[in-house]
């Protein structure tokens, strides 16, 4: 990575460093990928709200509107086209990404983005007529030569806003940035392309693109059009100085004048300009680019607002759910902790992590077999008692702690000498580990004084991620104290645990389910959709039901309740025939007798049975192919009264070894999901006591049987039927 002086990076990294334009880097592959659709392009600009807004303006504006009012984002990048679309989407990404951050108004931004753009453009036409093969390259690069000036601004606020407003020249600029802070703004930009991982050729374009004539005839491709694009932008006309540039750098003669090509590059930026909101002046080339920067203090924007806490708690939230989603996968401790090492380094660029976990019979911080960490944690204990260390104090007042805190907390004992020492840091910075009431342990991290000034700005997610942590461990802790003692009490005490943490899992869900009861009730009474809600509701009381039942132990199975199995049918078609059969093109019949057709089965194993077996039929089958689901009542077998439900395609048939999996129990290593999904069938529907049988031939399609035992009321007296089996038989 290119080296800055250690007081540039510690004034950059105790604000926010931005994070890369990912949505932008994903629709610039997007757009180079030839199987990429119009309909993948606006998928992926619909991600983001701001985008997809400005787009539809555009597209509709008076400038660009040809005709009705476009309606659609497919419709709206077709009438634009790509290029528009790409140069719109690049430029607002890299805006949002530095507006919040400098401090400034838009109107004091306005000549660098004007300026910024125009290089960009005029890079992209310099590529395309060179025949450079990534145009966007260039136009990105373009973009990102100056934003050294932004970071530079936000970093140190007033002394570099003075140095903006008396510059002569950015030859002048870069000289008086030198001398002043010992770098200058292509240094800084470099180090930002080094920062977000972007090739080493966008550094090198920022990075030259002051660079003499003699020095950049020996550079690649990408950082000479950027130089020649800065150096016509920076000057009132284009002379044939300028072409004998363009023949040094690229070995021939522009086979388009470059005064046209900046003239395209002007007018296309006025078109985004527009788009973008930005005001433009009568000239765009050789301008001031902070002629309206204001020099004033830069006064930092209140985290303290309203706003700002929602934006943070918002923030935090995105960026940690996923980690809990994976620690709560994983079944050890050492893959726990190993996770949460990597995920301090991604998170917070914290590269030296150990762990200290409480042992509360004992009174202290323990590293006990803890692995991979350096050798004074495994021989040392920490005492919870008294405030000595800064581990001991982030354990017992339940808050970060660190070696560059100013005030009583400033104390640091020899422990925790050693112990940065060991992560040969200057400093340590100490997260409990809080898992619900307890502190479970601390998580040590080796410290910087600059990476103390940015992460103080990020407490509460180091706290949510050490509370994470903690849980993540507990729970597996708790399930392994369960699987080793199979005795009655400890069982009980486990699903006691495990009842607790299942609600607290429940709780998205029934905050899904109050929506939708708020949503029925704002709903006239005549709709259709409330059956629909209806449905959605019952699913979801279904999950956590799937949910509450993992982490308990055996229960005896309740009496089975009745079931009319016609209405759960069309309840399930209802919610299931679009994404399983009509998305496909599968044409579904479905054929019942009237009345009632009650069945002795539990609810939730009747769904899943169905449900298995469409979704292995839709998986089967391909477009203009048919299921039969045929519903026959009071069919004898062995004695006793059924309903059958039947199920006929004319797929592509089973092989007999599939066909046997229904009698077999699942195996997570089977090869065929079909045969997997048919093993869970036949699981579900042993524990019902509903029969399964399958007849099935390659080629011609398979025919699948359920005799469900039908509900007899005490009352009712059974009448003998010629319904019997349907020739449906076990192969």
């Amino acid at each position: 990575m290119h080296s800055l002086p250690e007081s540039i990076v510690h004034a950059i990294e105790s604000g926010r460093v931005p994070s890369p334009p990912q949505l932008l880097l994903r629709l610039m592959q997007m757009v180079d990928d030839e199987s990429s659709t119009t309909g993948d392009l606006a998928k992926l600009v619909s991600q983001d709200a701001g985008l997809a807004t400005r787009i539809l303006s555009v597209a509709n504006s008076p400038a660009l509107r040809r005709g009705a009012e476009l309606r659609s984002l497919d419709n709206c990048l077709t009438a634009l086209g790509t290029r528009l679309v790409r140069s719109i989407a690049t430029c607002l990404s890299i805006q949002n990404l530095f507006d919040r951050q400098t401090g400034v108004s838009a109107n004091e931004l306005s000549g660098f983005w004007l300026h910024s753009l125009l290089v960009a453009e005029l890079s992209r036409s310099l590529a395309g007529s060179t025949g450079y093969a990534h145009p966007d390259e260039a136009y990105l690069g373009g973009l990102l030569h100056d934003v050294g000036e932004l970071i530079l601004l936000s970093a140190l606020g007033e002394p570099y806003a003075q140095l903006l407003s008396t510059y002569r020249d950015e030859a002048s600029l870069e000289a008086m940035e030198t001398v002043r802070f010992a770098t200058h703004h292509g240094e800084i930009g470099t180090w930002l392309a080094d920062k977000w991982q972007l090739d080493s050729t966008f550094a090198d374009g920022i990075l030259f693109h002051h660079a003499k004539l003699e020095q950049i005839t020996t550079a690649g491709t990408l950082p000479k059009l950027i130089w020649l694009a800065h150096t016509l932008v920076s000057t009132d006309e284009v002379t044939p100085e300028h072409d004998t540039q363009h023949q040094l750098l690229f070995g021939f003669a522009s086979k388009l004048s470059l005064a046209t090509l900046r003239d395209q590059a002007e007018a296309r930026t006025r078109q985004i300009a527009e788009a973008l909101g930005l005001a433009t002046p009568d000239k765009l080339v050789n301008i001031h680019v902070w002629a309206n920067l204001k020099v004033t203090p830069l006064i930092e924007a209140s985290t303290n607002d309203a706003e700002g806490e929602l934006s943070a708690m918002i923030s935090g939230m995105a960026l940690l759910q996923p980690l809990q989603q994976d620690l709560f996968a994983l079944e050890s401790d050492a893959e726990v902790l190993l996770s949460l090492r990597e995920s301090a380094r991604i998170l917070f660029d914290l590269n030296r992590v150990a762990f200290l976990l409480c042992d509360q019979g004992e009174n202290k911080l323990s590293a006990g077999s803890i692995g991979g960490q350096p050798t004074i944690f495994r021989q040392v204990d920490v005492p919870l008692s008294g405030n000595g260390s800064l581990v001991t104090r982030a354990a017992l007042q339940r808050e970060i702690c660190s070696s560059f805190d100013t005030g009583e907390t400033a104390q640091v004992s020899l422990i925790d000498v050693q112990f940065a020492r060991a992560f040969n840091s200057p400093g340590l910075l100490c997260i409990p580990m809080i898992a619900r009431k307890s502190v479970f342990g601390v998580m040590i991290c080796g410290l910087s004084q600059s990476q103390h000034g940015r992460l103080s700005r990020r407490l509460p997610w180091l706290m949510n991620f050490g509370r994470i942590a903690a849980i993540s461990l507990e729970t597996i802790q708790e399930a392994r104290s369960y699987r080793a003692n199979a005795e009655q009490e400890a069982s009980s005490l486990f699903s006691s645990r495990a009842r607790k943490m299942v609600h607290e899992a429940g709780n998205p869900l029934g905050i899904i389910r109050s929506y939708l009861k708020i949503l029925d009730r704002k709903l006239p009474e005549d709709t259709s959709v409330r059956q629909e809600l209806e449905i959605l509701t019952e699913e979801i009381d279904r999950v956590a039901t799937i949910v509450g039942r993992m982490n308990e132990a055996p229960k005896q199975q309740a009496a089975t309740s009745s079931q009319d199995v016609g209405n759960l049918i069309n309840e399930l078609m209802l919610l299931y025939r679009e994404p399983l059969f009509d998305a496909k093109g599968i044409r579904v019949e479905i054929k019942q007798p009237g009345g009632e057709l009650r069945v002795s089965c539990e609810r939730n194993s009747l769904k899943q049975i169905l449900l298995n077996l469409w979704k292995n039929a839709s998986e089967a089958l391909n477009s203009g192919q048919q299921i039969r689901i045929l519903l026959t009542d009071h069919v004898i077998h062995n004695g006793s009264v059924h309903i059958q439900v039947r199920l006929d395609d004319n797929g592509p048939g089973m092989s007999e070894a599939v066909m046997r999996s229904i009698h077999r129990k699942p195996d997570i290593t089977a090869s065929s999901k079909r045969g997997l999904g048919l093993s869970i069938v036949g699981e579900l529907a042993s524990s019902q006591g509903i029969s399964v049988t399958c007849r099935s031939e390659l080629g011609k399609g398979t025919s699948i049987a359920l005799l469900l035992p039908k509900f007899i009321a005490a009352t009712q007296v059974i009448e003998p039927t010629l319904n019997h089996l349907s020739g449906v038989e076990a192969k």
